[in-house]
């Protein structure tokens, strides 16, 4: 069992950390002393479980992740999984899984997932330490210390619907990040540091419900998707709020493809900030969790912050996870 310390080192704004000159712009290598490796999930600390477990009035538990197989054919090349059952006689059964792609429903990125094109992995681990079996960024991080806290619903599709403009999931439209903040206003909801913030579009209900497997293909070759849209004050906003995980129920959280940016990505990923997010903040991402029912509940509730608890796969190098996520009302 791991023992969550509270972090009494002073925590520099995204200014400072892009004016850093004794590690890579924009990074937060080397400000989590005690546990670096957790990355941004250490701002949920022992104070913010506590205060979280306060939000529990009824019991109500909703589970955040879709089955295993649910995006089939998925964006890109991540495959369902086949299961076998097996048996040694007529009355014990065992089972086993082919093709267990750990990101291909809902997941959390570890910390393995992108590395920075210039800087390289989190905290300046060697490319060569990341291999099967090696401990080094892997998700068992977050298996061993479990990512939870406040966590807060932003519901983006409610929020655009009562305005009377859904999102355009079609054209895989990109989210500024004002809609979140005004979503936040109109939900009353105040972000505090250790938060675990949910973003729900109605990607996901729309992907799985609405379009058949020509629809999905054409999704896949097009590489459209809603998400957020690119931007140095996004990745600003995140870490100033000092959020422990930011998920979504969109296929890469951020909007694809994404505007051209030779400020992010580099090379292969020109315009995407999955790798400032992941390789310089060590922020754990959440894709294509199951948001609806939650949703559901806040409209009917008026709370939209719940109990949320995040407890990856014990893979020792694992490069992401299942989400095995829960919200606990």
């Amino acid at each position: 069992m791991s023992a969550r310390k509270e972090n009494d080192v002073p925590v520099p704004s995204y200014r400072d950390l892009c004016a850093r000159t004794d590690a890579p712009a924009g990074s937060s290598w080397g400000v989590f002393e005690r546990t670096p490796e957790r990355g941004m999930a250490n701002f949920a600390q022992a104070s913010q479980v506590v205060s979280a477990a306060g939000l529990v009035r009824h019991g109500t538990v909703f589970n955040l992740d879709y089955p295993l197989d649910a995006f089939d054919p998925s964006v890109v090349w991540r495959r369902p999984p086949e299961q076998t059952i097996t048996s040694s006689h007529a009355d014990q059964r065992d089972d086993y899984v082919d093709h267990l792609w750990l990101q291909a429903s809902s997941h959390v990125d570890g910390l393995r997932h992108r590395r920075h094109h210039e800087a390289g992995f989190y905290q300046g681990v060697p490319d060569a330490e990341i291999v099967a079996g090696t401990p080094a960024l892997g998700v068992q991080r977050w298996a061993e210390d479990p990512i939870i806290g406040r966590g807060v619903l932003v519901d983006l599709a409610r929020f655009r619907e009562s305005q009377g403009s859904g999102i355009d999931h079609a054209a895989g439209e990109p989210l500024p990040l004002g809609l979140v903040e005004q979503t936040l206003a109109w939900q009353g909801v105040t972000l505090r540091e250790g938060d675990l913030l949910l973003l729900r579009t109605g990607w996901a209900e729309w992907y799985l419900s609405e379009l058949d497997t020509a629809g999905r293909e054409a999704i896949g070759k097009a590489s459209r998707c809603t998400g957020l849209a690119q931007s140095r004050d996004l990745l600003a906003w995140f870490w100033d709020h000092r959020l422990a995980l930011v998920a979504s129920d969109t296929f890469a959280l951020e909007a694809m493809p994404p505007p051209p940016d030779p400020r992010f990505g580099g090379p292969h990923e020109s315009g995407m900030v999955h790798q400032d997010l992941i390789g310089l903040l060590g922020l754990p991402i959440g894709e294509q969790w199951k948001l609806d029912a939650l949703s559901a509940h806040a409209a009917g509730t008026g709370r939209h912050t719940f109990l949320v608890v995040v407890k990856p796969l014990n893979l020792v190098g694992g490069v992401g996870s299942p989400a095995n996520a829960v919200a606990i009302c």
